[in-house]
């Protein structure tokens, strides 16, 4: 079995003040025996408003965000799955909505830009991703030692075309921001039934509480086994919470209802 956590967090629009909180929240969750440790969406930088994190974008394997990632992924001994940072896209004045994968040598060994892009709009509330960012274009995953672990952000969630053509994961990550009125409806359902569908593991790192520029976020990072039961949660504020991935668990529960063999679309 392997341990894995996900990090929750309440990010502000100080880069540095989120960098030391989260060296010290992934100590924490090594300190608890996880061999995987996923990041929150946003987790650098949640700024005052959506343009502010265009001016921390990073170019690729450059940049004090992925300096950090690499030297705690290295330091602990951990694959550390990046939750998302900006990094500098083709258009001006918009950034790529990224995930950063590093193995325990501190190596960057898989990457995921956010293919979907969130927009809601309902009463006072209102969100535009699109103004900021730009669109991925290709499917994310990398091989871990349990498994292929799937990588996803946030609003992928409502989309399970995206997780079907991941192929068969061990499990499926997703670093998220969830807004507090849509995550109350709808957060918790959404990850067990990608649980469910897919027959693997889930763990949700998310952004939870109110933020200094009055957002609030729904948080409850949890981990989904792969019948659907959440096997840990913490609900809101920041922390880290871990469960256990069992190979033999999915394998048993595939054999017993092999509905991924009885896929004929």
């Amino acid at each position: 079995m392997t341990i894995v956590a996900a990090v929750q967090m309440v990010s502000t629009p100080q880069v540095g003040d989120n960098l030391a909180t989260v060296r010290r929240l992934v100590a924490e969750a090594a300190g608890q025996g996880a061999r995987l440790v996923a990041l929150p969406e946003y987790w650098p930088i949640m700024g005052m408003s959506d343009a502010d994190k265009v001016a921390h974008a990073e170019q690729p394997g450059s940049g004090p965000i992925q300096d950090c990632m690499a030297a705690l992924a290295r330091e602990h001994g951990i694959w550390l799955i990046g939750g998302t940072l900006p990094l500098v896209s083709p258009e001006a004045g918009k950034v790529l909505n990224t995930t950063m994968v590093y193995d325990p040598q501190g190596q960057p060994v898989g990457r995921y830009d956010k293919i979907h892009l969130f927009g809601f709009n309902k009463g006072s509330e209102s969100y535009d991703e699109a103004r900021t960012i730009v669109p991925g274009e290709r499917i994310g995953s990398f091989d871990a030692p349990f498994g292929r672990v799937g990588l996803s952000i946030c609003y992928d969630l409502r989309f399970p075309e995206l997780f079907r053509a991941m192929g068969e994961c061990a499990l499926i990550v997703v670093p998220a921001a969830f807004t507090y009125t849509t995550g109350r409806a709808h957060w918790e359902v959404l990850l067990r039934a990608r649980a469910i569908e897919n027959q693997c593991y889930v763990l949700a790192a998310a952004q939870g509480g109110t933020h200094v520029n009055g957002r609030r976020t729904f948080g409850h990072s949890m981990l989904i086994d792969p019948w659907g039961e959440v096997k840990a949660v913490i609900a809101e504020g920041e922390g880290v919470v871990c469960g256990e991935i069992d190979a033999g668990f999915i394998a048993g529960v595939r054999e017993s209802l092999p509905a991924l063999r009885h896929r004929k679309l």
